[in-house]
């Protein structure tokens, strides 16, 4: 079977390269927007969901080929679910990994130890074509809850203070492939796998 081309809302390599793997065996071929020359999308919706699929739409509609995307965060029950959708840009438009993660830790500096719940959520958001009326919608959640400092030297984002109760250690601290396993996206990718099987079966 001829692998079916398929464009990536993301100009990530870790992304690519991890979908193009979990992909391969339904021949799909991975290709990010930007080589494609699609510009990035405005993400002003307040909701996962609905920021996966703008992005989506607007790969979609740039190069006539089916479109999966992602919109992906941080949400802290103490904080109202915030930085929820602005996870990446919490502490600022050009803010780091870091700065997120210390203006994370002096917003919850008061926040006592049993109310430090979180969840790291994963929107994935695959359509066949820019006006897809029944778009593939996959939600993985992991939840944990927030640490007073940052703990091991592995993963991104959050994951130094994210408390993975279930293993007894950070985000940052677990194995990549134990991480990208039971991880919010693996979650989402897990669904996501499943429903495109049932879509391409004879």
């Amino acid at each position: 079977m001829p692998e079916q081309r398929l464009v990536l809302a993301s100009n990530n390599a870790g992304k690519i390269r991890e979908l193009s793997e979990l992909l391969a065996p339904l021949h799909f071929q991975i290709e990010a927007q930007g080589s494609l020359g699609v510009p990035e999308a405005e993400e002003p919706a307040v909701t996962f969901v609905e920021n996966a699929l703008i992005k989506a739409r607007n790969a979609a509609s740039h190069t006539g080929l089916p479109a999966l995307a992602d919109d992906s965060g941080l949400a802290v029950d103490a904080l109202s679910g915030s930085p929820g959708v602005r996870s990446a840009r919490y502490a600022g438009d050009n803010a780091t990994d870091a700065d997120n993660v210390r203006h994370l830790l002096e917003a919850m500096a008061d926040i006592p130890d049993a109310e430090r719940t979180a969840q790291f959520h994963c929107v994935l958001v695959y359509l066949r074509h820019a006006q897809d009326p029944t778009p593939l919608i996959c939600h993985g959640v992991w939840a944990g809850r927030i640490l007073t400092e940052t703990r091991g030297e592995g993963g991104f984002g959050y994951d130094p203070v994210f408390w993975v109760p279930e293993r007894g250690c950070s985000a940052a601290e677990l194995a990549r492939s134990e991480k990208s396993r039971i991880s919010h996206r693996g979650k989402a990718l897990e669904g996501l796998l499943a429903s495109l099987r049932d879509r391409t079966a004879p």
